[in-house]
């Protein structure tokens, strides 16, 4: 009765679902009570099914989210793996070349090592030969034995030398036909003392017969003596080739050298022209510092007069170079005989030797 009551009243209508009220005859009532009783049990078996499920699926939910969760760790496990790859590839590839560099440096110390222990084997064998060369010098005996060595190529200087004065003999012309050996030149002095007041003549002296009356400090004229002006030429040879052997015995190579030919020698300037020039070309000049001797003639005949003087002054400074090489001063740029002369003298004096 209960549920008839149930019925009833869920049958009444209300008020908000009057337009839905389904009309039931009473004859069909127990039929439609019957379709609800079963309708209310297959609901609750229903709902019985429904948690004995929820029931079943709680735990395979949660296992698929505890699986959902460690599948998105390993997710970023994975992708710090890739990372943590990446990083050691980098870092395989930089050890692969730094040990390739250490193998090259290794293989350059090698090279380096092994030209140090040749270096240390040279320097060794040099370290004896030197303290075999400071035994043999060492003491009186060693001393000694380089004195005389220095004595025979002094002795030998002087010998080369007079043969040099042999082959142009320098005389001083006492009369109008006489000549005589001149044994010293007045005004010489050693480097550091004074000259003397006295000088020679340099239209006295000759060298193998001829006089240097220096006709290239004249301008050359019609009326000038030819022949002088040869023979002058010829004399300025003999000393240019005298000045060449003597530099040669002493090994002094000379500021100013000479191209010999005889009486057409020449003697090289290594300054610089003093031709007017652009300042640049004058800079480029000074920077590069390869300049081209300038040759100038120890003759007269066919050239400037002007050339020939001063080719004249850079041979007397070559004898000025000899002169103060072995201590002696020169007379001055005029007095080209009597510098040969003094040197010639000095080097066979027996005080050359003795400056041993």
């Amino acid at each position: 009765m209960e549920l008839e009551r149930d019925c009833i009243i869920s049958t009444e209508p209300k008020h908000s679902d009057q337009e839905n009220v389904k009309v039931i005859e009473w004859e069909d009532f127990e039929q439609e009570l019957a379709r609800l009783w079963s309708l209310s049990s297959a609901l609750k078996e229903a709902k019985e099914k429904k948690q004995s499920l929820q029931k079943t699926l709680e735990p395979r939910i949660q296992v698929k989210a505890e699986s959902l969760s460690r599948s998105n760790e390993l997710e970023e496990m994975y992708q710090k793996l890739e990372a943590r790859k990446l990083v050691m590839g980098n870092m395989s590839m930089r050890c692969k070349v730094a040990v390739e560099d250490a193998k090259k440096k290794e293989e350059s110390l090698g090279i380096e090592v092994r030209s140090l222990l040749v270096a240390g084997t040279a320097l060794s064998m040099a370290r004896m030969q030197l303290q075999e060369s400071n035994s043999l010098l060492a003491g009186e005996r060693g001393y000694v034995r380089l004195k005389n060595v220095q004595r025979k190529l002094f002795v030998r200087q002087q010998y080369m030398i007079s043969q040099v004065s042999l082959l142009y003999p320098l005389k001083i012309l006492v009369g109008s036909a006489q000549e005589q050996e001149l044994e010293s030149v007045p005004g010489f002095s050693r480097l550091g003392n004074s000259m003397g007041s006295k000088s020679v003549n340099q239209g006295s002296l000759t060298i193998l017969g001829l006089h240097l009356t220096v006709p290239p400090f004249t301008k050359m004229s019609f009326f000038t003596d030819k022949k002088e002006v040869q023979r002058s030429s010829t004399a300025l040879g003999y000393v240019a080739h005298a000045v060449l052997l003597i530099s040669s015995y002493l090994k002094v190579p000379l500021r100013y050298p000479l191209r010999f030919g005889g009486s057409r020698s020449y003697i090289n300037d290594f300054a610089p022209s003093i031709e007017p020039m652009s300042s640049d070309l004058l800079s480029d000049i000074t920077v590069s510092g390869n300049v081209k001797p300038v040759e100038f003639p120890l003759f007269l005949e066919g050239q400037d007069t002007t050339r020939a003087a001063y080719a004249v002054f850079l041979l007397n400074k070559d004898l000025e170079q000899l002169l103060n090489f072995i201590g002696v001063n020169s007379l001055g740029p005029r007095h080209v005989l009597a510098n040969l002369k003094e040197l010639i003298r000095t080097i066979q004096s027996p005080e050359y030797i003795d400056t041993v």
